[in-house]
């Protein structure tokens, strides 16, 4: 199933399934490109006042067009890990560790790079919240938002992926993201206070 090919409404109902995908970090995706949407829409609005509008909108609409794909790479992904689980069953030793090890760290590649696209929405966010049509200042912030939100998200599930290497970099990257993702929201939500 495609992802990218369902309605909305269609979408929701996988979500909410008893089957273990899509799941958070297809949501976690599709919530960065729909924020990434947002700003490109501000920008676009703001293009009589705002000399940077047009770039910035297209630096939008690119990263949009970056993560929305990989909400259908995340499931495959995690599916994938799941599978390897079974597969291997209750086998123990080394050969199985490596598998497991294996499968789950290319879970963990998705979660990771949503939470460095939803860092680059959250850090744009400040720029179109400062600089766009005051009148759609809102929509900036709900993408500052919604961006850091995903940015945790996408870092909760890599570690989560990653759970026997805790000091992984991979882990401590996704994190340092998600913590970027939250200041840039608060700098957003701070600009025009």
């Amino acid at each position: 199933m495609a992802l990218l090919d369902l309605r909305l409404r269609e979408f929701l109902d996988e979500v909410a399934s008893e089957r273990r995908t899509p799941g958070g970090g297809s949501v976690a995706a599709l919530v960065t490109a729909a924020a990434a949407g947002l700003l490109a829409k501000v920008a676009r609005a703001s293009a009589g006042a705002w000399a940077d509008a047009r770039g910035v909108a297209a630096q939008a609409e690119s990263l949009r067009d970056r993560i929305a794909p990989i909400a259908q790479l995340d499931a495959e992904e995690y599916e994938a890990a799941l599978q390897a689980r079974s597969d291997v069953g209750e086998d123990l030793g080394e050969r199985r560790d490596f598998a497991l090890g294996r499968a789950y760290a290319r879970a963990a590649e998705p979660p990771l790079q949503i939470a460095e696209a939803a860092a680059d929405v959250a850090v744009l966010s400040v720029f179109v919240a400062r600089n766009g049509d005051p009148s759609l200042r809102a929509d900036a912030l709900a993408a500052a938002a919604l961006a850091a939100g995903a940015a945790r998200a996408a870092a909760e599930l890599v570690a989560v992926n990653l759970t026997a290497s805790v000091d992984d970099e991979r882990v401590l990257r996704a994190r340092t993201l998600a913590d970027e993702a939250a200041r840039a929201a608060e700098e957003a939500f701070a600009g025009g206070s």
